[in-house]
């Protein structure tokens, strides 16, 4: 890497080296740091274009009064130093405006987003208490929204079926109901149904939304435990259609309308998008090049000719919030503490609604992902667009705190998809051949602009901190009052034997497992290795050899938690025992399953998100496995 090179990598925050999960040092790649900085928007094609860019970014740094971002402790007095002879103005978030000259004095910041213009400077000012309080003991249930089902139908889980099953689990004492991401994806395409992979985190994935329309009930495909999703998404499309003429045919909705107008640009914009997808395809990348941006002329175009359809993706937007905002309302009135707890994907698809309106705010030509470990040796590459530090903080966090409200709009809890972004991103370049990075976060700047929101929605906050974590990530995370997760699978000391479930941190949410990882039974068979024994050729020494490592993990934990047979009641003990202020469990747990949702590095070779579960929701209630559950619980005082 030439020096001019590197020192404008390390400024802009590319680190020269980063050590993995095994130990292995790893520098920075030069083609890689090159990558990285041209998502960043750097020209850095040739030595004098590196120079350049160099050279601005000192100019720029060093000419300026303010900081590009200051946080400060809600309800608390402070100033920021401005020159003397400098004018300042001062837009709080709710609009109101203070301007003056010299030092900036605030007795009492208001809780908020707030943005000051001093000169040619711009600087976030985030208000936001300084910590969040923890959650009393509780426990809760994660649920696959996909996999939801009831008798005599095979559709795809929806939102009121998500409901139905909460609510039986509040009469059961759970303090929340989980579920998988539930972000707008691309029901144009039917191969594309990962909730982890979404076109537009600020919008609702409509595949969920109940129809009610019985004259087109879905073919009994009951025998089958997958989901067909090729053949479930455009049947749900026509119920969907449908159901949109009953709403047109019954005359305008007050509550449409005033949704339509408070949403305004932003759901058009997204509304067009979609209109656009049913015509040209479902990524923009394969668009006509003058569609591939929301430029004035393809907006007015696009409203002139595909003004039904555009009502018709509004719509099923507004659909979609109502009965999410229904069955959360619906679970607090029965006393379920927190209500839902949804998850927010960790990025976005590079060529979805999202990265179409806000191209700007994303790395373009690099992909989030993870660095080599035991399972994935050559590391990992999500094909994710990530948000390109200098443009989130040039946007003063707005999208990011938005992206966060619109999750908190319809739930007590939210999980952080991969937290360990909030310090570093691991950055993949499209090129295959390139090896990836880390890029520096704003850290303290999202853990504040976190709390903010989590504190104006009355919310808890949890951050996925699992793989390679940042050291003293996990202290600011405990300190802003973040929880984190611990898995009882990963949970061992030093010696390989298991932690005593008093010894867990009081901040977090203790499960066995997740989406990515396996089944209590699934784990203890070694159903996951032999999987990838059986797709990726693992050859039978290797086999072998992890099968017998599994086994001896598995008496540990058996040992630990007094199980001896396939019984999942003692995990749910041990969970219900741990120090951790929430417990989680899996439903597919309760139910005795064997199959994971999600086996990551995987794609079709594996039926992912196509799992229902073993039991409708209906059926439930009067399930003994879930009473046994909630009675452990509540013996250990959640």
């Amino acid at each position: 890497m030439s020096e001019a090179l590197m020192r404008l990598a390390i400024e802009a925050g590319v680190v020269d080296s980063y050590i993995d999960t095994t130990g292995v040092r790893h520098e920075t790649h030069p083609e890689t740091a090159r990558q990285c900085l041209t998502a960043m928007g750097f020209a850095v094609a040739s030595d004098p274009e590196i120079a350049d860019s160099l050279d601005n970014l000192y100019s720029a740094e060093g000419s300026r009064w303010l900081a590009r971002w200051v946080s400060f402790e809600s309800g608390s007095s402070a100033i920021i130093p401005v020159p003397d002879d400098v004018e300042w103005q001062l837009v709080f978030e709710d609009g109101g405006v203070s301007s003056g000259r010299g030092t900036v004095k605030v007795e009492h910041w208001p809780l908020g987003l707030h943005h000051l213009h001093a000169g040619e400077d711009r600087c976030a000012v985030i208000s936001a208490p300084g910590t969040l309080a923890l959650p009393e003991r509780g426990w809760g249930v994660n649920l696959p929204l996909p996999g939801l089902w009831r008798e005599g139908q095979a559709a795809i889980g929806s939102y009121a079926d998500l409901e139905c099953a909460a609510l039986t689990l509040a009469e059961y004492g759970a303090r929340f109901a989980g579920c998988n991401p539930i972000h707008a994806g691309f029901p144009t395409d039917a191969s594309a149904f990962s909730p982890y992979s979404p076109s537009h985190r600020r919008r609702i994935n409509v595949l969920h939304i109940a129809t009610d329309i019985l004259e087109m009930p879905f073919p009994s495909d009951q025998g089958s435990s997958l989901i067909d999703y090729e053949r479930l998404i455009p049947q749900k499309l026509k119920e969907l259609r449908k159901k949109f003429e009953r709403f047109e045919t019954a005359g305008e909705s007050e509550s449409f309308l005033d949704y339509v107008a408070q949403e305004g640009i932003a759901l058009e914009e997204f509304a067009i998008h979609q209109a656009l997808s049913e015509r040209l395809g479902p990524y923009w990348s394969d668009w006509p090049l003058a569609e591939q941006f929301p430029s004035p002329q393809v907006m007015e175009t696009a409203k002139h000719e595909l003004s039904h359809e555009i009502r018709f993706y509004a719509w099923l937007q507004f659909e979609a919030e109502r009965q999410l905002q229904q069955a959360h309302d619906k679970l607090l009135e029965k006393g379920m503490r927190h209500g839902l707890y949804l998850d927010l994907a960790v990025g976005t698809h590079p060529h979805g609604a999202e990265t179409w309106g806000d191209r700007h705010l994303f790395g373009q030509g690099i992909s989030l992902g993870a660095p080599p470990d035991p399972l994935g040796p050559d590391g990992q590459r999500w094909g994710l667009s990530p948000f390109n530090p200098r443009a989130l903080i040039q946007d003063g966090f707005r999208s990011f705190a938005e992206t966060l409200r619109r999750q908190l709009r319809f739930a007590g809890l939210l999980r952080i998809d991969h937290v360990l972004g909030f310090e570093r991103a691991f950055w993949v370049p499209d090129d295959p051949s390139l090896p990836g990075t880390y890029v520096t976060m704003p850290v303290e700047a999202l853990l504040a602009v976190a709390r903010l929101e989590a504190a104006r929605a009355g919310a808890i906050i949890i951050g996925e901190d699992l793989g390679n974590i940042p050291p003293g990530l996990q202290a600011k995370l405990s300190h802003s009052g973040i929880l984190g997760c611990r898995l009882a699978m990963f949970e061992q000391e030093f010696d390989g034997s298991f932690k005593e479930p008093c010894t867990y941190d009081e901040a977090t949410i203790a499960s066995f497992s997740t989406h990515d990882l396996p089944t209590w039974r699934g784990w203890r068979a070694g159903l996951d290795i032999k999987t990838r024994a059986s797709l990726f050729a693992l050859d039978d020494a290797g086999l072998a050899a992890s099968m017998r490592e599994r086994s001896a993990t598995v008496r540990r934990l058996e040992t630990a938690i007094g199980a001896s047979d396939d019984n999942p009641e003692p995990m749910h003990c041990y969970l219900a025992k741990t120090a951790s202020r929430l417990a989680m469990v899996q439903v597919e747990d309760i139910l005795e399953m064997e199959r994971q949702a999600n086996l990551p590095g995987t794609i079709h070779e594996y039926p992912n998100w196509r799992q229902r579960l073993a039991v409708p929701v209906t059926a439930l209630k009067s399930d003994p496995r879930l009473k046994k559950t909630a009675d452990i619980m509540k013996e250990e005082g959640r």
